[in-house]
């Protein structure tokens, strides 16, 4: 059965994102310490063509889980590209990955500006979903067949699609950082989220905590 995840680091004061987002450091000012955790994991690195890094602790183990359960991903423009507006004034137009990008799987991108899909090398094809969230997971559920549907970011998308009771699973990685100001992914709920904790794990830097989402209360 497919299952819609969201995953998502956050600092220990609330932030996904460090505040003053720009093309050259989209995380933010401090932003990059959030995923500490994930730039020494070997599993991260290999698929981002990159060697090294730590291959046996539980940061590792959950970086597997999460790639070998998921069928296909939907993201934010912002997190895509970072631009914004009509697709040709977009600075950052192929994304930021390159042509061979780590998802090897059906990206879905919500965006307000129609555009046709962009295959890359690897399996990756990103698909532009001018319908809302809504239609962006009703299209990469059946992409993913039997496998998860990974809500990636950023936290808009996620919630969005958290409000509207459409996410099973939220996994948050909390990092041990203090950002001080940034981006929230918590704010702006209309009526309290009902979690249902389901793991609890420590890695050698991050905690990462994954519960279970039962809707509105």
């Amino acid at each position: 059965m497919t299952r819609v995840r969201v995953e998502i680091t956050m600092s220990l004061d609330g932030y996904v994102a460090g505040p003053a987002a720009t093309l050259e450091a989209p995380l933010g000012a401090g932003g990059e310490q959030l995923h500490e955790w994930l730039f020494r994991n070997a599993s991260w690195r290999a698929r981002h063509g990159l060697g090294g890094g730590d291959g046996t602790d539980a940061d590792n183990g959950i970086v597997d889980a999460s790639v070998e359960a998921t069928g296909a991903y939907v993201m934010g423009r912002k997190m895509f590209s970072g631009g914004e507006g009509p697709w040709e004034s977009d600075p950052n137009p192929r994304g930021w990955w390159g042509d061979d990008p780590p998802f090897h799987l059906p990206v879905f991108v919500l965006t307000h500006h129609e555009r046709e899909p962009l295959a890359l090398q690897g399996g990756t094809t990103f698909t532009f979903v001018t319908g809302g969230i809504e239609a962006a997971l009703e299209q990469a559920r059946s992409a993913a067949a039997d496998r998860d549907v990974l809500i990636a970011g950023g936290a808009d998308v996620a919630r969005q699609a958290v409000a509207a009771g459409l996410v099973d699973e939220l996994t948050v990685h909390v990092a041990p950082v203090l950002l001080g100001d940034g981006v929230r992914l918590f704010d702006s709920f209309d009526a309290p989220i009902e979690l249902s904790p389901v793991d609890v794990a420590n890695g050698p830097i991050a905690a990462h905590l994954t519960y279970r989402i039962g809707g509105h209360r």
